[in-house]
C-alpha cells in the first residue's frame, strides 16, 4: 500500500466514526475511531503526516462516544490523550477546534460521572467559552450547550464554596 492510499483509509474509517456516532450507532463508532488510529499506524515515520494530531482527533471522537456509552474510565482516559495534544500544541485551524472542544466536553462529562465535581465544573466551563467562541459549525452544538448548561448549574448547587452568581448570604443583607 501506498502512504497516500494508507492516509485516506485512516481519515474515512475516522469520517465513518464520526458518522456513526451521530447516526447513534456507539459500538460501531468506537470500533472505527480504533480501526482509524491502527491504520495512522501503518503509515512510515518519515512520511508528512501528522501522526500525534490525528490520534488526538481519533481520542477525541472515541472519547465522545465512549462517553455516550457511559464507559467514564476510558471516556477519561482517552479525553486526557486529545488533550495531550491540544493544550501542547494552541490554536487550532476550525476544522481542528471541533475534535478539541469534544475533547474537553468529554473530559468534563467523565469527571462528573466520577464524582470530580470541581474539575468537572472548570472543564464544562471551558467548554461553554470554547463553544461560544467558536465561529463555524459544529455538530451537535445545541445539545451541547444545554448538557454544560445543566451540568454547570447543578454542580454549582452541589459543590460547597461555589456560589451562584449574584448570591448574596443571609448576613449580606443585613450588613
Amino acid at each position: 500500500m501506498k502512504p497516500l492510499r494508507e492516509v485516506a483509509e485512516s481519515y474515512m474509517a475516522l469520517a465513518n466514526a464520526e458518522r456513526q456516532m451521530l447516526d447513534g450507532a456507539f459500538e460501531e463508532s468506537v470500533e472505527s475511531c480504533r480501526k482509524a488510529m491502527e491504520l495512522s499506524r501503518t503509515i512510515p515515520a518519515e512520511e508528512a503526516f501528522d501522526h500525534h494530531g490525528f490520534d488526538a482527533f481519533c481520542q477525541a471522537s472515541l472519547a465522545a462516544v465512549l462517553g455516550r456509552l457511559g464507559r467514564f474510565d476510558e471516556c477519561l482516559a482517552s479525553s486526557v490523550s486529545a488533550l495531550h495534544y491540544f493544550n501542547r500544541r494552541g490554536e487550532l485551524n476550525q476544522e481542528d477546534g471541533k475534535f478539541w472542544i469534544k475533547a474537553v466536553f468529554s473530559r468534563a462529562l467523565a469527571l462528573d460521572a466520577l464524582g470530580q465535581g470541581n474539575e468537572a465544573l472548570a472543564e464544562f466551563q471551558k467548554a461553554k467559552e470554547m463553544i461560544t467562541e467558536r465561529k463555524g459549525e459544529l455538530p451537535g452544538k445545541e445539545e451541547m450547550q444545554q448538557t454544560i448548561e445543566q451540568h454547570i448549574a447543578k454542580l454549582q448547587s452541589s459543590l460547597t464554596g461555589v456560589k451562584k452568581p449574584g448570591y448574596k448570604a443571609w448576613w449580606e443583607f443585613w450588613s
